[in-house]
């Protein structure tokens, strides 16, 4: 697999900006790096998860350790490459929260305490069980074709009215009916 395409491919799929924050168990320090590998996981028990490079400096700070994901805010460029490795003056304010530091003035802060860690090839999966939360007001910041964006416009206001994945009904409960798929025969897959 070529790694270039492959970046590229990922790159497709627009992501939230975080940065993932902890103290280091060594010097009780705050930490932080630039993550757009986040993912909600369950409800109950409530769970979501972060991926770091294998050899970054943050991974090594997270084993064990209580975390917690704050989502930037659309104007937190600056926090995100500060987090990236290009410092930001003055620094981000980090302050104590429930689980580890956060950050001021995020979309949404997610604090979590740590649940199991897994091998992801080049990069350890984090899953952290969710014991706070809050929510901003503020457009998340993403990431998208190696770019900083915004969110834009809200293009459909009803996405749940009626959708699979409605959360009157549940995701995939019993009365779903799935309708098989057709390949034309030539068309690319």
């Amino acid at each position: 697999m070529d790694a270039r395409l492959l970046r590229d491919v990922f790159g497709a799929f627009a992501t939230g900006v975080t940065v993932v924050t902890c103290e280091s168990s060594v010097d009780a320090a705050p930490h932080g790096a630039t993550v757009t590998a986040f993912t909600p996981i369950s409800l109950d028990p409530p769970l979501c998860q972060v991926t770091l490079t294998r050899t970054s400096k943050a991974c090594q700070y997270m084993a064990g350790q209580p975390f917690a994901v704050n989502i930037l805010a659309e104007d937190q460029v600056d926090v995100a490459w500060h987090f990236a490795g290009r410092p930001a003056r003055p620094a981000p304010e980090v302050i104590e929260g429930p689980t580890a530091p956060i950050l001021r003035r995020t979309a949404a802060t997610i604090s979590c305490l740590p649940w199991a860690s897994y091998d992801g090839g080049d990069h350890l999966i984090f899953v952290g069980e969710i014991t706070d939360v809050q929510l901003g007001d503020d457009a998340p910041l993403l990431f998208h074709r190696s770019a900083f964006r915004g969110i834009g416009p809200c293009l459909d206001a009803s996405a749940w009215n009626g959708c699979s994945d409605d959360p009157n009904t549940g995701w995939f409960d019993a009365k779903t009916t799935f309708m098989p798929m057709h390949v034309l025969s030539g068309a690319p897959a």
